[in-house]
C-alpha cells in the first residue's frame, strides 16, 4: 500500500514540477507554490513555480524510486517507504520555500497614483473637458 501511495505522490509532484518549469501551471488554489507572494499575479506565480519546479521533480523521483524499492524489498518496505516519504516531503517543502522567496524578491508592479490619463471621469481627454 505504501509503495502505491509513494508512486502516485511521485507522479503528482513530478507533473506539477514539470508544468511549473515549462510555465504552463496557471495560478490556482490547489497545486504549486500558493503563498500570498506567489499568488500576487500570473507572472509572480509562474516565477515561483519555475523556481520550485526542479525540486518538485526531484521530490517526485525520490517518491517513485522509494516506492519501487519498498515494493521490491518487502522486508524493508516500511523503512524504505517512510524514508522516501520524508525525503520527498522535505525536498518539496524546500522547493516551495525557494519559490516563495523568489516571488517575494520580485518587485510589485508600479500602480499609477490618482488619475492617469483619459480613463478619468469628468470628460478626461475629451476636447470639451474643462468647459
Amino acid at each position: 500500500m505504501l509503495s502505491v501511495v509513494l508512486g502516485v505522490l511521485g507522479v503528482a509532484l513530478g507533473a506539477v514540477g514539470l508544468l511549473g518549469l515549462q510555465g504552463k501551471l496557471r495560478r490556482n488554489r490547489f497545486v504549486g507554490v500558493r503563498t500570498a507572494a506567489a499568488l500576487r499575479d500570473e507572472e509572480t506565480f509562474a516565477l515561483a513555480n519555475r523556481v520550485a519546479g526542479v525540486p518538485n521533480v526531484a521530490a517526485g523521483v525520490v517518491a517513485v524510486v522509494s516506492g519501487a524499492i519498498s515494493f521490491a524489498m518487502a522486508d524493508l518496505a516500511v523503512t524504505t517507504g517512510i524514508i522516501g516519504l520524508v525525503g520527498a516531503f522535505a525536498i518539496a517543502v524546500a522547493g516551495g520555500v525557494t519559490g516563495h522567496r523568489a516571488a517575494e524578491a520580485l518587485p510589485e508592479p508600479v500602480k499609477p497614483k490618482g488619475c492617469g490619463g483619459c480613463a478619468c471621469g469628468g470628460g478626461g481627454c475629451s476636447p470639451l473637458a474643462g468647459l
